[in-house]
């Protein structure tokens, strides 16, 4: 990858992780306002939830840059064999 492509990349991250931020910061508030105002019990129940919906999307995106990864060195092999 030369290093033009690798700017215009790191620079689409910068950009799209810039444009979320606002949407980040409007929901902490009202989240920590209502987890706050909860009983203890219920408070580390909500935590328990988060972790339980944050574990799929980790798994399956861990899995598939696992794949990537094999895919990569698989193809990477198979090159310098043809050389």
């Amino acid at each position: 990858m030369n290093s033009t492509r690798k700017f215009g990349l790191t620079l689409l991250v910068l950009v799209v992780a810039m444009w979320t931020a606002p949407a980040f910061a409007q929901g902490c508030a009202m989240c920590r306002a209502n987890a706050n105002a909860t009983p203890k019990e219920a408070q580390r129940a909500i935590n328990r939830a988060i972790f339980v919906m944050l574990a799929p999307p980790l798994g399956i995106m861990s899995l598939g840059v696992g794949f990537a990864a094999c895919y990569a060195r698989k193809r990477d092999r198979e090159k310098e064999q043809d050389l």
